[in-house]
């Protein structure tokens, strides 16, 4: 009878799910079809049926939240000793485990970055980078490892995924090496040689293989789209010759393709499996149907692009058509602005607008496609009184005012401090505690360190609130279990204000209005993204976007960058046939403070930080800052490079580099003193090419 509870309230599909207890399992779940609802009620179904015991389960995702989630989920349902882990999380407790029976001695210290050792292997090379390039050279280690290529294979790996990184291939193939050597002679691990390490014990020590599979039986993974080729390889490791396994994932939602990622995990899955069990979840539960409607037209051209292409292979060939299933709601809004600061003023009334009107400044959320697009959110935001939240910046419970209430609750919570029962001692004595560490009812004025440090602390209170709505009974140890299991879990809870965030951080959150802004050719699609594939995952990203909101969504693009600019820009191709009337806004200006420019490197002319990296210097700005580029002319650059180089018998970047091409691209010189200012056009080059270059820039 338990059982049978746990599928009531379920649609058709997800019981579908829930019931599909057995064998290889896939279910292809659309955003907000209540994926994370199907599955939970798959495993505790298949735990109160006796199919398998709690302890023989693991659910595998990729966030510490989401596993959290699942966690809480399953032990509501019934089922709570279901072990739910990130890959990572799994593979060191294992490792962990079997290190003193199978290797012994002192086991490798994993390392959380691997900045500092990039930097030291850089130095061992001889070679100079600053903070970007570093940054760069990690993450094109990141991929390699995931991707499985050495050190020795990089350069060919590279050529052959058609990635463009922005320090030289062989640098950074000779860094990658020393990188290896320095962390094997200093006994360190990375994350993904922690997956490795954990794959090849359990290959070469058949009894840890044995006791593994015994102990883990039953697989769920979740984002299969998102599983990389390393993640894949341990996830084999795991399952020896069994079938018990269920994935999870969106064609629609895969974002994540230049760290590692692949799809045809998830795509293939059938040809793999050739008896497994197929789910589609397509009601969406999370927006109205006018949210829904949008949603699929942006993704309508990925179908109509893989129908033209038979046998395709690319997540478009096997896009979800999503069916609302809320009521009506308010119509996408599609805004054309002369200028970004007049964009993020609008953007900022609006969400000002919505927040008078009743919903709530937590329920907002501004999505752009790279990070440095946020300050000028966060000054308009600032100039019309609303606060914001920035997503990826400092995690919550390591903000130090945040530690110092957990320390001061968890020493009332022993001391006994909640004498009532009740739900309201609870708010008040959590607010008493609280009023230690500097809160009041009331905000301090403006934003800046009081301001944050204030909405840090009136978080923890709006959990109190909850947590004493939901169980009227909870008193402060309880509440400060939940608090040290959501650090655990690194579960932030809301915080009030307006959420600023990238695309690529916005996946798997939702609210009730969500303002997209930058929709312009260069931004997004990004420049850098030249191949369909590329292109058509920056087609995702937009559709992931539109799919966070519930009711309010709002689409945007600047035709210049700066007030008086020249209006160059185009609205990306990706909003064909969908804006339907648009609208020209040049909203009033709002005063701001002036920026002083400060001394020290030459600084972003975007967003004003210091420029350290050779590459950016060249540009005059950040690599991942918004530019004004003119693409014909850089098309025209690049053909008129090749002929030259050919005719010369020397490689392109001998004529000029990609960096000082679009350089040149973005600047337009009129003049030989204006080309002449741009970093790479050398008295040389400038004799040898400048007249061709002033011609093509001229036309």
């Amino acid at each position: 009878m338990l059982a049978e509870s746990v599928l009531a309230g379920l649609d058709p599909d997800q019981r579908a799910v829930a019931e599909a207890v057995q064998g290889p399992v896939c279910v292809l779940a659309g955003a907000g079809t209540g994926k994370t609802r199907a599955i939970t009620h798959r495993i505790a179904y298949a735990t109160l049926t006796g199919v398998v015991t709690p302890q023989r389960v693991l659910a595998v995702t990729f966030t510490t939240r989401a596993a959290g989630e699942l966690r809480s989920r399953l032990r509501a349902l019934g089922a709570p000793g279901v072990q739910a882990r990130t890959f990572h999380a799994a593979a060191l407790r294992q490792l962990t485990y079997f290190w003193p029976r199978v290797v012994g001695g002192q086991p490798p210290k994993i390392i959380d970055s691997k900045i500092g050792l990039v930097a030291d292997a850089a130095r061992a090379c001889r070679l100079s980078y600053g903070r970007t390039e570093l940054r760069d050279i990690a993450g094109e280690i990141e991929w390699s490892k995931v991707t499985q290529n050495r050190p020795e294979d990089y350069g060919a790996a590279v050529a052959k995924a058609a990635r463009k990184p922005s320090v030289d291939i062989i640098d950074v193939a000779r860094v990658y090496a020393m990188y290896e050597q320095l962390r094997r002679e200093r006994n360190l691990l990375d994350f993904e040689g922690m997956l490795e390490l954990t794959a090849a014990v359990l290959t070469e020590h058949r009894e840890v293989a044995n006791q593994v599979r015994e102990q883990y039986r039953y697989f769920v993974v979740d984002e299969f789209q998102d599983v990389n080729p390393l993640q894949k390889m341990l996830l084999d490791t795991w399952l020896g010759d069994r079938d018990d396994l269920c994935v999870v994932g969106d064609p629609n939602q895969t974002i994540y393709s230049f760290t590692g990622a692949s799809p045809s995990h998830l795509l293939d899955f059938t040809r793999d499996h050739p008896d497994a069990t197929v789910v589609r979840l397509v009601r969406d539960y999370r927006s109205t149907p006018q949210v829904v409607r949008l949603a699929n037209g942006v993704i309508g051209a990925a179908r109509r692009s893989a129908a033209q292409s038979p046998g395709d292979r690319t997540p478009g060939g096997h896009s979800l058509e999503l069916v609302a299933q809320r009521p009506d709601g308010p119509d996408p809004v599609f805004n054309e602005y002369d200028d970004e600061v007049a964009e993020a003023d609008d953007a900022a009334r609006r969400a000002r607008k919505l927040i008078d009107d009743g919903v709530p400044a937590r329920e907002i959320a501004i999505l752009y496609r790279i990070n440095a697009q946020s300050e000028t959110y966060e000054a308009a935001l600032s100039a019309v009184g609303v606060p914001y939240v920035l997503r990826g910046a400092e995690r919550f419970f390591e903000r130090p005012e945040v530690r110092e209430a957990v320390v001061r609750l968890r020493g009332s919570a022993r001391a006994g401090a909640d004498a009532e029962t009740d739900g309201t001692g609870l708010i008040m004595t959590v607010r008493h505690v609280l009023s230690g560490a500097g809160f009041s009812d009331r905000p301090p004025e403006g934003a800046g360190a009081a301001r944050a440090r204030w909405e840090s602390l009136a978080a923890l209170a709006q959990l109190a609130e909850d947590m004493a709505a939901d169980d009227p009974k909870a008193g402060l140890p309880e509440f400060v279990a939940e608090l040290e299991e959501r650090a655990a879990a690194q579960h932030a809870p809301p915080l009030e204000g307006v959420t600023l965030a990238s695309l690529h951080a916005a996946k798997g959150l939702e609210w009730d209005a969500v303002f997209i802004v930058g929709l312009a050719e260069g931004t997004l699609p990004i420049i850098y993204a030249e191949t369909p594939a590329q292109i058509e995952e920056e087609r995702r990203l937009l559709y992931v976007g539109v799919t966070r909101a519930r009711v309010h969504v709002t689409l945007s693009w600047a035709l210049s960058r700066s007030p008086g600019g020249a209006r160059r820009r185009r609205p990306s191709r990706f909003l064909d046939g969908l804006t339907g009337k648009t609208t020209t806004h040049t909203p009033a200006p709002v005063d701001r403070k002036k920026r002083r420019a400060g001394k020290g490197p030459q600084p972003c002319r975007v967003c004003g930080r210091p420029l350290t990296a050779a590459v950016e210097r060249k540009l005059g700005r950040c690599e991942d800052c918004p530019s004004e580029l003119n693409e014909e002319l850089l098309i025209a650059l690049r053909e008129w490079r090749a002929e030259a180089a050919a005719e010369q018998k020397i490689p392109t970047y001998v004529v000029f580099t990609d960096a000082t091409l679009q350089a040149i691209a973005e600047h337009a010189p009129e003049s030989v003193e204006e080309l002449a200012r741009i970093p790479g056009v050398s008295k040389v080059k400038l004799d040898r090419y400048g007249e061709t270059v002033l011609t093509l820039c001229g036309a």
